[in-house]
């Protein structure tokens, strides 16, 4: 075994990190994490579905699944996801083109007996000849799943028209027929699979543990060196992605969604060896720029474009597909002759004046400060991504590498950027309106691949650049440097420091992440923002409309680590401001300003407008599960609206009516704040008067707006069907606690904690129901909720509502036989998550802020949760479900859709249907908050 400590690292990082190569080539990073309220492991395997067989196209992805499925060992198939499960913890996996990534996290104390069973996945996997078919029925329900995802689709549309010698070509996913064939068969080419690509020296094993690094190098060796290693090498062909038949095309795509939007893609070599100057990044950081002169204000300014993003597309072994995307507007689609060569221009522009010094060292500077202050994340995160880089990056800069920026070489530069030619690039266009002639395999997308007309190359030359594209000007924004203030707080949790007849500021100064950063939360109340499906939208129209105007003024603040964002809910609206806190004032200052002066003008009111039509009405187009749980708040909260309704209010909206809910809004406000992080008492308190101050010149002062959720007490089982265009069915079931005590919440979350991972195994993997299965504790407006879910490709409503009762009125006998050693175990699994300790400043925020909004004024509803999970007992879990849950009779709501497939199967009625949501909502009793 060889060790090494040769890792650099921030200096805002605590953790201790060793790097080793076990006797069988396995490469491993341990990390000592003190803090940590968890433990993670994460498995990285260079072997992806670039690995798979021709004639057997999904073949890696089977087998990370099948993995999980048991091994020699412990050969229960529930028996792992039941484990981490119970030990308060979650597990996942992913296949990619040439890497398939497993993690977990769980409680500390039980670290060895979990990594026991993790490393079995690598050493003896069982592959049940019985499950082979069940989990080829998963397989298919994943696919299924996505068969109307637009960006599933395009990407196939972009393996299609690849080199179809590139293993970049093959179906990534499977489905029963790519992956069909007799059991036994199919059995026996995963085996053989699994033993000739699965080997230590193609794995990457991250651990992360409140433990000293000593005994995590013992877990390491003890469970992981039995893993067997073929010394395999990894040989993919050396084939170019783009060979001259793909390039020089012009690819037209049909969405499902409207959507209009043009990629400009340019073919690279392999980018990995860039990472420590990142010229890619240099470049990006120009072409992406969004202030005055940049490209994409330009492209505004003439009414083509309304996004960019420069820098995207996919990449692997021996290529990069750099691409810049763009958003379009209907002028846009009809002039992309005119966008294309723009860009060239602003290309030529970077090659003659872009490459300077101070220029590279802006970008530097920001990953310089990011690295030094570096905000702590999750285990689970930081094992599955540092176990990623393991296969990308040099050992000392496993936790550097990403932040790395050496020095411009502009030799290396120009490289680059003479790839960014017309010669080399492609065009793709997505929009309803082009024209298709043939159709992709398994999505069926309709597509179209055109020449690109030499006239056009011929123009895309670059003779001229046109003045109005400028590089950036010097970023005022940028410090070199920043150190976060040694006071330390007198106050354990957030007290208000400025308070008056309509508004409220909450402060405390951070003393325990040691970062120069601050969050600051302001939340504006008032009674117009939200009480009918037209003010609603006009809110959101109004929100849309701000932040589109501040894209060109804020964009310096946000590149140099100041950000914000404005969101709509249901009371008003909220600003939230993060970042460095040097600058904080003065963006909050500028978005106050700017927010004040609403000079919308016609055009653009017109543009996001129709952008915001378009994104409510496409999500008529998502997944069936996820337009019920929009449709869940909107039939539940009395201020939450469904999209189409308020898409069918905006239709007719002038920009006039937009200035006159502007003025109304602010007519009577209340004002919550939060300001935490580096900020001082006497700063809070003096921001607080500046902004007491600005409230006076625009509004009276005013109470907080109500929220009311629907009581479904007495209501007993309501039904909500939905009409949804998709070959799957879905169903929510949701059952709402009367009160909102820390009691019933302990209750509703231990009861989701008890019941998740059995609810998964049973109606996922066993009866095989669907891909998308769960359950979740989902609080609304204070209220604790239990939710079940299922999104189903071979089941329609009526039985899924069966096969949840009749998990329902099963699992008490679950719960009785839990052992008490089982149930403490399950019990603490929970109260760990719940008191899991705030990774970060961010998250530390964000609890602080929901604790505002929940008014939990004492901060403590964690700790009093926690007090009632300790006290609950079987017994209680059981006396509830028999009371409240196993009746078909129960208060609770159920929506539900009926999929394509299963318009023949026996509907899901009753006499207690809500066909009338207006009415429905307004005749119902309902609890205010």
């Amino acid at each position: 075994m060889q060790a090494s400590q040769s890792i650099y690292k921030s200096p805002n990082d605590h953790r201790q990190y060793r790097y080793l190569v076990l006797d069988n080539a396995l490469r491993v990073l341990l990390v000592e994490d003190l803090d940590a309220s968890q433990a993670a492991a994460s498995m990285a395997v260079a072997v992806g579905h670039f690995d798979d067989p021709v004639d057997r196209p999904g073949m890696a992805h089977f087998l990370e699944h099948m993995l999980f499925l048991g091994t020699e060992k412990f050969p229960d198939s529930g028996e792992y996801h039941a484990f981490i499960n119970q030990h308060g913890g979650s597990n996942n996996a992913w296949t990619g083109t040439e890497h398939t990534n497993f993690f977990f996290t769980i409680n500390a104390d039980v670290f060895a007996d979990s990594l026991d069973r993790f490393s079995q996945f690598f050493i003896a996997p069982k592959f049940d000849l019985d499950l082979v078919d069940r989990e080829r029925q998963a397989i298919e329900s994943e696919f299924s799943l996505k068969l109307k995802d637009d960006i599933r689709r395009t990407y196939q549309v972009l393996k299609e028209t690849v080199n179809q010698q590139h293993p970049f070509s093959k179906f990534s996913v499977g489905n029963l027929v790519t992956l069909g064939g007799e059991q036994a068969q199919v059995r026996s080419e995963l085996l053989a699979f699994y033993q000739s690509h699965y080997s230590a020296n193609l794995m990457t094993l991250c651990l992360v543990a409140p433990m000293p690094l000593d005994e995590l190098q013992s877990l390491a060796a003890q469970y992981f060196s039995a893993v067997s290693n073929l010394n395999l090498v990894k040989q993919y062909p050396d084939v170019p992605l783009f060979s001259e038949n793909e390039l020089l095309k012009q690819i037209n795509i049909v969405p499902l969604k409207e959507q209009k939007r043009l990629s400009i893609s340019f073919n690279f070599p392999g980018i990995d060896h860039y990472y420590k100057r990142k010229p890619l990044t240099y470049i990006s950081h120009i072409l992406g720029n969004e202030s005055k002169g940049s490209l994409l204000s330009y492209l505004k300014e003439q009414g083509l474009v309304n996004n960019l993003s420069a820098g995207g597309g996919v990449n692997g072994y021996n290529f990069k597909d750099y691409s810049i995307g763009l958003q379009l507007t209907d002028k846009g689609v009809a002039n992309i002759d005119d966008i294309v060569c723009s860009c060239f221009e602003y290309i030529e522009l970077i090659k003659n004046q872009g490459l300077e010094d101070w220029r590279y060292l802006e970008r530097a500077n920001l990953l310089k400060m990011a690295f030094r202050y570096q905000e702590q994340v999750k285990s689970l995160d930081l094992a599955s991504h540092l176990s990623i880089n393991m296969h990308h990056y040099e050992v000392e800069d496993l936790v550097f590498g990403d932040y790395r920026m050496d020095g411009l070489d502009i030799g290396e530069t120009l490289e680059l950027l003479h790839l960014m030619t017309p010669q080399n690039m492609r065009l793709q266009l997505i929009a309803q309106s082009v024209k298709a002639d043939r159709k992709a395999n398994w999505y069926h997308t309709p597509y179209q691949v055109l020449p690109i007309k030499p006239e056009s190359l011929a123009r895309w030359q670059v003779t001229h650049i046109r003045p109005e594209l400028q590089l950036p000007a010097a970023n005022p924004f940028i410090v070199a440097d920043s150190i976060a203030r040694p006071d330390k707080s007198e106050v354990a949790v957030p007290v208000i420091v400025a308070e008056s007849t309509g508004y409220r500021i909450w402060h405390k100064k951070d003393d325990e992440f040691n970062v120069p950063k601050g969050h600051m939360y302001l939340s504006l109340d008032s009674e117009q923002a939200s009480k009918t499906p037209k003010h609603a939208a006009l809110t959101r129209l109004y929100v849309e409309m701000l932040l589109d105007y501040l894209t060109e003024p804020t964009y310096q603040a946000e590149v140099a680590g100041l950000s914000y964002n404005i969101y709509p809910h249901q009371g008003g609206i909220t600003l939230h401001l993060s970042g460095f806190t040097g600058n904080q004032e003065t963006l909050l200052a500028l978005l106050i300003q700017k927010a004040r002066e609403r000079n919308f003008t016609e055009e653009r009111f017109a543009l996001i407008k129709s952008q915001l039509l378009r994104s409510w009405q496409n999500l008529a187009q998502a997944k069936p599960i996820s337009q019920l749980f929009t449709s869940l708040t909107a039939t539940l909260q009395k201020r939450s609206y469904e999209p189409a309704r308020m898409a069918q209010m905006l239709e007719n909206i002038t920009l006039n009516d937009l200035h006159n809910h502007v003025r109304a809004f602010y007519e009577k406000i209340y004002l919550e704040g939060l300001i935490y992080g580096d900020w001082l008492v006497s700063e809070a308190q003096a921001l607080g008067k500046r902004l007491e101050h600005i409230l006076s010149l625009v509004s009276s002062p005013s109470a907080e707006s109500t929220r009311e959720l629907i009581n479904l007490t007495g209501q007993g089982t309501l039904l909500r069907e939905l009409a949804i265009d998709h070959q799957d069915s879905a169903i929510i079931v949701y059952y709402q606690s009367a009160s909102a005590t820390p009691e019933k919440m302990a209750l509703f979350s231990l009861l989701n904690h008890t019941m998740s991972s059995t609810f998964f195994h049973e109606l996922r993997t066993e009866k095989q129901l669907g891909y998308m299965v769960g359950t979740g504790y989902l609080p609304l407006n204070r209220h604790p909720g239990l939710i079940f879910y299922i999104q189903s490709p071979t089941t329609g409503p009526l039985h899924l509502l069966e096969a949840i009762d009749e998990f329902i009125a099963d699992f008490n006998y679950a719960v009785m036989q839990i052992t008490n050693e089982e149930w403490e175990s399950t019990k603490q699994g929970l109260i760990n998550q719940v008191m899991e300790h705030d990774a970060n400043l961010k998250t530390r925020g964000q609890r602080y802020w929901v604790s505002v909004g929940n008014r939990d004024y004492q901060f403590n509803q964690r700790e009093l949760v926690v007090a009632e999970i300790n006290k609950l007992t079987r017994p209680d879990l059981i006396k509830f479900m028999m009371r409240k849950m196993r009746t078909k009779h129960s208060d609770r709501l159920v929506l539900f859709s009926t999929g394509s497939a299963h318009a023949a199967q026996s509907e899901l009625e009753s006499g207690n249907m809500i066909t009338d949501l207006k009415l429905f909502k307004q005749n119902t009793e309902k609890f205010n908050f």
